[in-house]
């Protein structure tokens, strides 16, 4: 995955398998942030602020196999489905690896904790 310009460029570069399983989890993270993300480190981001990456709240990053969906406050978020991985500093993440693995309901619960953790 090399630079791009946008949320959009990012998407369309991900190969097809997992585009889908991205391009779901946009539409659940979208819905429930209520704004659209910017690309910050390269990766779709949401924030708080009024700039990229100004009280950053999640993002999701395709790799080769998956798609990270990941908290910069992670390791705070009540987490009952034990889903939710550590990652460095305070982040924590799930591994996506298909469309099932995206749980509205649950990222919503996670999405509503994260943006509090910013407030």
């Amino acid at each position: 995955m090399g630079k791009h310009a946008n949320v959009q460029e990012y998407v369309a570069d991900v190969p097809e398998g997992l585009r889908d399983v991205l391009e779901k989890a946009l539409a659940v993270v979208g819905e429930a942030m209520g704004v659209e993300p910017a690309l910050w480190h390269g990766q779709p981001t949401w924030s708080l602020g009024d700039k990229p990456g100004q009280k950053p709240v999640c993002f999701l990053k395709a790799y080769p196999k998956h798609v990270t969906f990941g908290f910069w406050k992670g390791q705070l978020i009540e987490d009952g489905s034990g889903r939710l991985e550590a990652m460095s500093r305070q982040m924590a993440g799930v591994k996506l690896r298909g469309p099932d693995d995206v749980d509205a309901d649950l990222f919503a619960g996670w999405l509503k904790q994260g943006r509090d953790l910013e407030k």
